[in-house]
């Protein structure tokens, strides 16, 4: 399931997102959340697969026809296709008027799009 991130789990997501590199350094992570805060266009979406608690984080970028992923971070232990794939097609089926792509770095996540995720 994925929730589009509120103040109130701005902890859960910064603890996701400091498991990809580029949020590491603090400074860095709290200019990503305020990025997110504070902007019409880039979001933050928590991932919760079958158990309780968010098991990761996808940041995006939309507009009017497309949203860019552009990261996804999962907690060690679901990292696996299974919910790399749940994630990414959750995000298409919340957004089916626009295209899903994503930034080079993140490209071969759109190999999950339509990937059977049972």
């Amino acid at each position: 399931m994925l929730i589009e991130c509120k103040n109130d789990k701005e902890k859960v997501a910064m603890g996701l997102l400091s498991y990809l590199t580029d949020f590491k350094n603090l400074a860095n992570l709290k200019d990503e959340i305020h990025l997110n805060k504070n902007s019409n266009e880039f979001h933050l979406y928590l991932y919760r697969a079958q158990d309780p608690n968010f098991v990761g984080v996808i940041g995006t970028q939309a507009n009017k026809q497309f949203v860019v992923i552009r990261y996804l971070s999962l907690a060690p232990d679901y990292r696996k296709e299974k919910y790399v794939a749940q994630a990414v097609n959750e995000l298409a089926q919340a957004n089916p008027q626009k295209i899903i792509t994503a930034v080079p770095e993140y490209i071969e996540l759109i190999k999950y799009l339509k990937k059977d995720t049972r």
